[in-house]
């Protein structure tokens, strides 16, 4: 399943996707830089303040401590408001740029071809979307924050150290090693656990997926038991991975605690010779002290973020791995014309594991014909049709629209000349003008009343609270199935393409509802070449032809007369379809 996946980007192209994200900021990355730098500056005041303090303390000095005091009050009233506003500054910069990067990963999923997603599976772009943005857009508001101000502090309190006396910033150096060794151990254990846990997610992701959206075939074949141990070894795989995650950071730590209690004994160990030898002050050398736990203090910070940052890192590369994917080719726009003919000649199709679904179908349907499509479960109907469309690219074959081959339609015009409507209908949680809108976005209400009407719903859209303006779906006015696809049949006619494709539009009704939508489709179909797949054979009889496909071949193609007269297969099935209404 692995290398079916959705790309991820290297790290040389996550860095210069970084770098093209912040490009337009240049102004706002510097401001930012800059607040940060002065909050830093004015946070290793402090501890200068406080060893001024002790050596004034040690002079007996007390009278003069209460300026120091209120002096080490206003800087922290200062660092404070200076981190607040950086930190204000690091958000609103890092959620532009989030905002950025999945405006361009949603445009970029939805212009996946569809069977590129299923052989991805739905699993890795959902968790793309949900946890890897999650991931990314936690670590823009709590990590990047963090380490930035963790780097300028580490940076700006070793100039620090080395202006008190150049011996306690090699005293600090040798918390080193054990920072090495410990980062050294973490990142190699700890990265490829965290690269294996995102998989888990994406698989466990997609298991209940696939679990949840068939829990009616599930329940049919009694597969429950099955799924629920699918589902319980992806969710354990993921458990267990995590739980390793938290032993490998226990550990981590506590190597990053050797180093600061050797660095900071060292710290005190110089100190107290320097102050014996009156080469500094007891205040300096407190401050020495007070700068190496600050210091420290910001490694932890940025060693105790590794994970998260490394968990951001993977996630935000999984992002660029679809924000980058190539766009399609530019093609040159060709005029249609009027001609509304559909073509298919020596059509091939196999899925990536290599078994064929479709074998050298030839077909024509003529400019204003409509023509149903039949057959067995997994003859390959949906495929045909999906390939007619654009929406699946072929293996070897040509399809041509009104004489023009589907390859060399720009997709915008291939969506205008070709609409296919499935009996998977989404209703988006907004109005009912929207959702309409959707096929055209200009389209006036009369035009949709109209459009409504021309499908046979003007009687329950009379009934909706706030007519046009009723907000449906999750939250709103629920639809029932063949309502649904009424508001997907009245989308076409707004379209008005030439040429309409319905894959067993009608299939999500009952018996009440089926007759409601056979009138329906027949209504938005006037004046269009169709392709149906047949779902119901009556639409099949009322067709101008009927084509019959067995295991991916074209086997019978005639009138709905011709056919039974010909007791063929087509007969058999009509047989068969009379014999149970």
């Amino acid at each position: 399943m692995t290398e079916l996946l959705l790309p991820t980007a290297s790290p040389k192209e996550t860095r210069g996707a970084a770098l093209r994200v912040l490009r337009p900021h240049k102004r706002l990355v510097a401001a930012t830089l800059l607040m940060l730098v002065l909050a830093t500056v004015a946070g290793l005041i402090a501890p200068r303040l406080l060893g001024h303090i002790v050596d004034l303390v040690v002079d007996g000095d007390g009278g003069a401590v209460l300026p120091v005091a209120v002096a080490l009050a206003l800087v922290a009233l200062v660092q404070a408001a200076f981190q607040a506003q950086g930190a204000a500054m690091v958000a609103r910069l890092g959620q532009t740029a989030i905002a950025t990067i999945r405006e361009t990963v949603v445009r970029k999923v939805l212009r996946i071809p569809a069977e590129r997603i299923e052989r991805a599976g739905s699993g890795d772009v959902l968790a793309r979307l949900s946890g890897d943005v999650e991931a990314v857009n936690e670590a823009v508001a709590g990590v990047l924050p963090t380490l930035i101000d963790a780097g300028l502090t580490i940076v700006f309190t070793a100039i620090g150290l080395v202006l008190l006396d150049w011996r306690f910033a090699v005293a600090a150096l040798v918390a080193v090693p054990f920072q090495l060794a410990a980062v050294r151990w973490y990142l190699r254990n700890a990265v490829p656990v965290i690269r294996d846990e995102r998989v888990a997610e994406g698989a466990r992701a997609q298991q209940l997926l696939d679990s949840i959206d068939g829990a009616t075939t599930v329940r049919a074949l009694r597969l429950e038991e099955d799924h629920l141990r699918r589902v319980t070894a992806a969710s354990d795989r993921a458990r267990r991975l995590s739980i390793r995650m938290a032993a490998v950071q226990r550990r981590f730590f506590g190597q990053l605690n050797y180093g600061e209690l050797a660095g900071l004994g060292l710290i005190l160990v110089v100190g107290f010779f320097l102050v014996r030898a009156d080469a500094v002050t007891l205040g300096a050398a407190s401050a020495a002290a007070l700068y190496f736990h600050r210091l420290f203090d910001q490694f932890n910070a940025i060693l105790g973020s590794f994970d998260n940052a490394q968990a951001a890192t993977a996630a935000f590369a999984r992002l660029i791995g679809v924000a980058d994917l190539p766009d399609p080719p530019e093609r040159e726009r060709r005029h249609a014309g009027t001609d509304s003919s559909v073509t298919v000649r020596g059509l091939d199709f196999a899925y990536h594991d290599g078994s064929p679904v479709l074998s050298d179908v030839d077909l024509t349907v003529a400019d204003g014909e409509r023509v149903a499509v039949v057959g067995a479960s997994g003859a390959g109907k949906t495929t045909l049709v999906k390939a007619i469309a654009g929406i699946v690219e072929t293996g070897t074959g040509r399809i041509e629209l009104g004489g023009i081959e589907v390859g060399e339609y720009d997709p915008v015009d291939l969506r205008r000349k070709c609409v296919l409507l499935s009996q998977e209908v989404h209703v988006f949680a907004d109005t009912l003008a929207a959702n309409l809108q959707l096929a055209r976005a200009d389209a006036a209400e009369d035009e949709m009343t109209a459009a409504l009407a021309t499908v046979g719903a003007s009687g329950w859209l009379a009934a909706l609270p706030d007519g046009l303006s009723t907000v449906l779906g999750r939250g709103g006015h629920q639809l029932t199935p063949t309502q649904a696809q009424q508001l997907a049949l009245a989308r076409l006619v707004l379209a008005d393409p030439p040429i309409a494709i319905l894959d067993e539009a009608t299939a999500e009704a009952g018996s009440a509802g089926a007759k409601v939508l056979e009138a329906a489709a027949e209504k938005a179909l006037t004046g269009r070449t169709a392709l149906i797949v047949a779902h119901r054979l009556t639409q099949a009889a009322r067709a101008d032809r009927v084509v019959v496909l067995d295991r991916g071949r074209v086997t019978e193609i005639g009138t709905h007369a011709e056919l039974v007269a010909a007791g063929g297969g087509y007969a058999r099935l009509w047989a068969a379809w009379s014999a149970n209404r």
